[in-house]
């Protein structure tokens, strides 16, 4: 499987008004990709748009709803009107409801599974064609760490990311089997610094946050464009995330135990929040138009995302890593 190089593609990004889809959007203009963006709030496209033709890159907007299929099929129809054809389809929308789950409504609930999840399946409905006739292509999907381990307080999230990384296993497994040479990647990010707690609806009585340390949306966007052009399974983005994801594989009922204890507590903000201020789980919501969210002095790096990007160091290492321990046991049983 081979696909293009960033410069070559034509390249579609839902969920690009803010944070993670706003920095990938640029990131691909920077690399001169041709960008279509789109999400429900029209002036974060206009003033993206505008930022990219400032970089000296080339994009259009295109509003939509991803919880409604036609809106959905209408990104994928106007990106072909306009470049003949699409290489990458990159999901980054979502929306929460952040509420103990006896307090979430059933409206609540189903409308973060229509965007994070549904959202993610109409995409590859109207991308897949596309993609299968070009005969090459990339389908790449944000998930979240919490597609591994759920977080209390976010139910219907942690619920949506699950089903999320269940489709996306079964759609790679018919393609491989048909013979199609598409990459179906799906990103995972860590807590990450960017407008979503600010946006989502909560009943916490307080803004939530997520449990630091956060790491800036440049990360997971350096994730998404190493996809683009290296088929790539899945990637966890942030050291911490890899933690969670082994503690969760390895020690299941501790890790629930640690998770209940830190994160019910520790998803509060002393900012007052009501359910009924301003959030973008039904409409989308003005003033945030930006990458990055409130928590910059609270980000730190990530180191071992470095070897996701140079796999031969990473299996190598892991394959002398291995050896060493096979010399070491048989050294204690002699």
């Amino acid at each position: 499987m081979k696909l293009k190089p960033i410069e070559q593609q034509v390249v579609a990004i839902v969920g690009a008004s803010s944070g993670i889809g706003r920095e990938t959007a640029l990131q691909f203009a920077k690399r001169n990709a041709k960008v279509v963006v789109s999400a429900r709030t029209e002036s974060g496209l206009a003033s993206l748009v505008e930022e990219i033709t400032a970089l000296g890159g080339e994009a259009i907007a295109i509003p939509a709803d991803v919880a409604e299929f036609e809106q959905v099929k209408s990104i994928v129809d106007k990106t072909v009107d306009r470049y003949g054809r699409l290489d990458t389809w990159v999901h980054a929308a979502a929306t929460a409801i952040i509420a103990p789950f006896e307090q979430v409504t059933p409206e609540e609930f189903k409308r973060v599974i229509d965007v994070n999840l549904m959202g993610s399946v109409y995409g590859a409905m109207v991308a897949m064609p596309h993609l299968r006739q070009t005969g090459r292509g990339a389908f790449i999907a944000v998930s979240s760490v919490e597609a591994r381990r759920s977080m209390p307080l976010q139910s219907a999230y942690s619920a949506s990311k699950h089903g999320m990384e269940g489709f996306l296993d079964s759609l790679r497994s018919e393609l491989k089997q048909e013979g199609f040479p598409i990459s179906i990647t799906n990103i995972l990010p860590s807590v990450i610094n960017t407008p979503f707690y600010n946006k989502a609806r909560t009943k916490l009585g307080v803004m939530p946050t997520g449990i630091p340390p956060y790491y800036q949306p440049s990360l997971v966007a350096e994730a998404i464009l190493h996809a683009a052009e290296n088929p790539t399974r899945d990637m966890i983005v942030g050291d911490v995330g890899r933690v969670i994801d082994l503690l969760q594989k390895i020690v299941p009922d501790l890790t629930d135990t640690l998770v209940g204890a830190i994160a019910v507590p520790g998803q509060r903000t002393e900012r007052i929040k009501a359910t009924d201020d301003p959030n973008n789980l039904f409409e989308p919501i003005e003033g945030y138009n930006t990458t990055t969210g409130d928590f910059t002095d609270k980000t730190i790096p990530s180191f071992l995302d470095w070897f996701d990007f140079h796999p031969a160091v990473k299996w190598g290492t892991a394959a002398g890593l291995g050896a060493l321990a096979l010399i070491a046991a048989n050294i204690l049983k002699e």
